[in-house]
């Protein structure tokens, strides 16, 4: 079977309950009034509904114009009914959609098996938003009052009137009442967590001395935060191994901001004593500036003097992707030195890492190979 590409979307649902309203002993009514009523009760939708149901029902015209079609006055008499809503709307908006729609029923005359065939009356209907300050729904005028002994709807004194309420329910007010009902997490304090292990230096493992002060810090988090330190800390370097780094040409203050930053991704002396101390930090973001070049570099010729046959093209890849000039030109010479390691790096996984994170590079190398004539 072919499709034709169109998509059904239920954007609602509707709760339907159908009850026999059944009034024995007719006649008795007729002592009723006109504001009088019987009423049923039953609970649809978690909701409890009343049907009341008026036997010398008044409907009053408002436009003259219609006073000739039911006689000579302002009113008419019906058989209606409405429709009210006991307990209070339950909806996210507080409102209730529902529909009302009535029939009258009797056994049919020409059927041999009357108490098992039956007849309907034309289905009358009546819709209504329901909220806290609209509980009743507008009338139902089934059938004129002076009609009904003749419709063959009364028999052996006894109506039925089969009710059918209808409650509406839109799918995407219910989800997203489902949704609100959830608790709301809280903001991620990851940050501040991370702040406090740098701060108290539980499990540190690599100290960085900076100006004569030393700085207690977790290779992982470095590692996980800049991929050159992961490449030092976690590569062929010496670093890998080594307790302690030392940092050269940098104030021991911008580098504990930096040591900062990396771990909680914020910078308060640039983001807090700016509108105190505006001088202060702008001073503080331009040695910001210069030590992360100057670090930049550092790790670029650290990184320069550990490239081998299974670190080149990854390291490569990093050198064009953060800019190091001086760390990609050293790993186009050694990755074009010989062609039998052209060919040993051309086998490793990180030559496929190159390849696909930058092809770009692919044309320097190749330019660079002719030009050692490989």
């Amino acid at each position: 079977m072919e499709h034709d590409g169109t998509t059904n979307l239920a954007v609602t649902e509707a709760v339907r309950s159908v009850q026999l309203l059944k009034i024995d002993g007719y006649c008795a009514t007729a002592t009723m009034g006109a504001s009088e009523f019987i009423k049923f009760r039953w609970h649809i939708d978690g909701h409890e509904w009343e049907v009341r149901f008026y036997p010398d029902y008044w409907y009053f015209f408002e436009d003259e114009d219609c006073f000739g079609t039911y006689g000579d006055d302002d009113h008419s008499e019906w058989v209606g009914l409405k429709l009210i809503l006991v307990s209070e709307p339950q909806r996210d908006d507080d409102k209730v959609r529902v529909n009302l729609s009535c029939r009258l029923v009797c056994p049919s005359p020409t059927s041999q098996r009357p108490h098992l065939d039956t007849c309907w009356s034309e289905e009358k209907r009546v819709s209504h938003v329901f909220a806290s300050d609209s509980k009743c729904s507008p009338e139902l005028l089934l059938i004129l009052k002076h009609e009904l002994p003749s419709s063959g709807y009364l028999v052996d004194d006894s109506l039925t009137v089969e009710c059918t309420v209808t409650v509406l329910r839109d799918l995407d007010a219910a989800t997203d009442k489902a949704l609100s009902s959830l608790p709301v997490p809280p903001p991620s304090d990851l940050h501040q967590h991370l702040g406090d292990l740098l701060q108290s230096e539980d499990g540190a493992d690599v100290t960085f001395r900076v100006s004569g002060e030393s700085f207690a810090a977790h290779r992982a988090i470095l590692a996980a935060r800049s991929p050159v330190f992961k490449a030092e800390f976690f590569g062929g370097m010496e670093e890998r191994s080594s307790a302690s780094v030392e940092v050269k040409g940098m104030e021991a203050a911008v580098f504990r901001s930096m040591l900062r930053f990396i771990y909680t991704d914020t910078a308060p002396e640039l983001d807090g004593a700016q509108d105190q101390e505006p001088e202060a930090a702008v001073a503080m973001a331009q040695h910001l500036l210069v030590a992360a070049d100057r670090l930049k570099l550092m790790c670029e010729c650290k990184l320069s003097g550990g490239i081998d046959i299974g670190t080149a093209a990854a390291t490569l890849a990093l050198a064009e992707q953060h800019n190091c000039s001086l760390l990609k030109a050293k790993c186009l010479e050694f990755v074009t030195r010989s062609p039998e390691t052209l060919d040993a790096i051309l086998a490793t996984d990180g030559y496929e890492h190159l390849v696909a994170s930058c092809p770009s590079v692919l044309a320097e190398l190749l330019r660079a190979a002719r030009g050692r004539k490989i």
